[in-house]
């Protein structure tokens, strides 16, 4: 059971940083309307988290994967195969020619991200509570 404790605190704090960093993002989409920050500067920053923020939740869907929690990697199957059809079509980065005519697509897209991300967090609090009783 610790091994299932282990894993579910893992998951925890890659959720907390996933959550953290679709935060971060609606900040910066709320900076880029308000016209505190310029496109060019804000795909500058965004486009060198999408590939980890995507990378980190690969992880999670992994770590389910290979340890057999199945529940929990199919809650994260949807999210991995919309992020795999993004990085195919090569549209995963963000366009500062693009960016004002794409920004509430954007912005709507890390608001349902960002309550999937809490929702997992959530959950996954809950199981690796479920998991500490369980060993005592």
């Amino acid at each position: 059971m610790f091994g299932t404790t282990f894993l579910y605190l893992c998951a925890v704090l890659l959720a907390a940083s996933l959550l953290f960093l679709m935060v971060f993002y609606l900040i910066m989409f709320s900076d880029l309307e308000c016209d505190y920050i310029n496109p060019i500067d804000l795909c500058n920053k965004l486009n060198q988290f999408v590939l980890p923020e995507m990378g980190l939740q690969s992880l999670v869907f992994l770590l389910f994967l290979f340890t057999g929690h199945w529940f929990s990697m199919l809650i994260n199957l949807p999210l991995l195969i919309i992020n795999a059809r993004k990085v195919q079509q090569r549209q995963h980065m963000f366009d500062a020619t693009e960016i004002f005519r794409t920004l509430s697509k954007h912005k709507k897209e890390s608001f349902i991200k960002l309550g999937f991300y809490a929702g997992c967090f959530f959950y996954y609090l809950y199981r690796m509570i479920v998991a500490l009783i369980s060993t005592n």
